[in-house]
């Protein structure tokens, strides 16, 4: 969303870069030959609005040339200063000379509300028909003009309003143009990102599937070859233990509302299928885990129950803040369990019983 509102943002500078030079064009390109050739029935009144409207420009380039928005006073103080202007300036002319070539004030004042409003539509709008209200309430003060006169005023309006709207217009545009344009970068990022995320995804498992066959087949070849005794306790752990793994990692694929229960499941189902009595409790709702923490956390407790002898307890408890998973099994004393830098494991085997605790904090994950 910041995103978006900077290059809105960037719009409307730019706009109002074009608005400053425009202003200033207008201002002392041709509205400077008309204050001084004309006569004025209050010739400094006149003098007095035109360089308030000079000061109005000096000041909102200060901040336009750098590129920043106009702060909301002087976007107040200006745009008053602007409209008494529209009122001052008609009124130093005779009657009869506005809407005429020597009225300069009537276009200038409009561009002036442009600079300071264009990204304030509806005030902007308001404040323009405020302006044209009160010129056309002067033009009528001094009687009711003929008809070619009242026509002539009318194109003069009518020219100079919809020259301004059609900025207006162009603005916005632009405004939503470059909306639209950074949407479709935004979803375009989504798109590349989530094509290199499930490309490493795919290239992790790939490994993992590689890791996990090998091992499984060098199982296989010694148990083929009788370098392996079937009888053998050692032996029944290594095949136990390889296809738990094998389940864990079978069950990292499943799409499911809760991965980690998921896969802790698979490991127990795969002890019970060795007639293993396994109790499985869990408190706490789901929380996000990573693939690859809860990869770690399941590591100890696929290798606990692949050594359980006939019975085993699995705990869960899941916080906002961490994630740990217990494990009590009649195991051997021989088992070796290592941390890793994401997840802390504790174990030890009291008597006839191997205690285990994973834990994963999520700062450190």
């Amino acid at each position: 969303m910041s995103e978006k509102r900077a290059a809105g943002d960037h719009v409307y500078a730019t706009m109002r870069i074009i608005l400053v030079c425009a202003t200033g064009v207008l201002q002392f390109g041709l509205s400077l030959h008309p204050l001084l050739a004309q006569e004025y029935r209050h010739r400094w009144l006149a003098v007095a609005a035109f360089i308030a409207l000079a000061c109005v420009t000096v000041v909102c380039c200060g901040w336009v040339l750098r590129r920043k928005p106009l702060p909301v006073g002087l976007v107040v103080a200006g745009t008053a200063v602007v409209l008494a202007v529209s009122f001052c300036a008609p009124a130093a002319l005779a009657p009869d000379r506005r809407f005429q070539a020597s009225d300069w004030s009537f276009g200038l004042v409009g561009w002036h509300l442009l600079l300071l409003l264009l990204d304030r539509v509806r005030v902007l709008i308001t404040v323009l028909a405020a302006h044209l209200v009160t010129s056309m309430g002067l033009f009528l003060s001094a009687g009711v003009p003929d008809r070619a006169t009242l026509g002539a005023a009318g194109a003069t309006a009518f020219g100079a309003v919809n020259v301004q709207l059609a900025v207006v217009v162009i603005t916005r545009v632009l405004h939503r143009q470059t909306h639209e344009a950074m949407a479709v970068a935004e979803e375009k990022d989504r798109l590349v990102t989530r094509a290199l995320t499930a490309h490493q995804w795919e290239r992790g498992q790939r490994s993992l599937f590689a890791d996990q066959l090998g091992s499984t087949l060098s199982l296989l070849a010694g148990l083929a070859d009788g370098e392996l005794d079937p009888r053998d306790s050692d032996t029944q752990r290594q095949c136990a233990l390889a296809a738990t793994q094998l389940r864990r990692l079978f069950a990292e694929n499943d799409n499911v509302p809760d991965p980690l229960v998921h896969e802790v499941t698979a490991c127990i189902d795969a002890a019970e299928r060795r007639g293993v009595d396994v109790s499985f409790a869990i408190s706490g709702a789901a929380v996000p885990v990573p693939s690859q923490v809860r990869h770690e956390l399941t590591g100890p407790v696929v290798t606990a129950l692949s050594a359980a002898r006939s019975r085993a307890r699995v705990s869960m408890l899941r916080t906002d803040e961490e994630v740990r998973i217990a494990v009590v099994a009649d195991a051997c004393s021989g088992l070796v369990i290592e941390s890793t830098g994401r997840v802390g494991v504790e174990y030890g085997v009291y008597g006839e019983y191997l205690r285990l605790e994973a834990r994963w904090r999520k700062q450190q994950g």
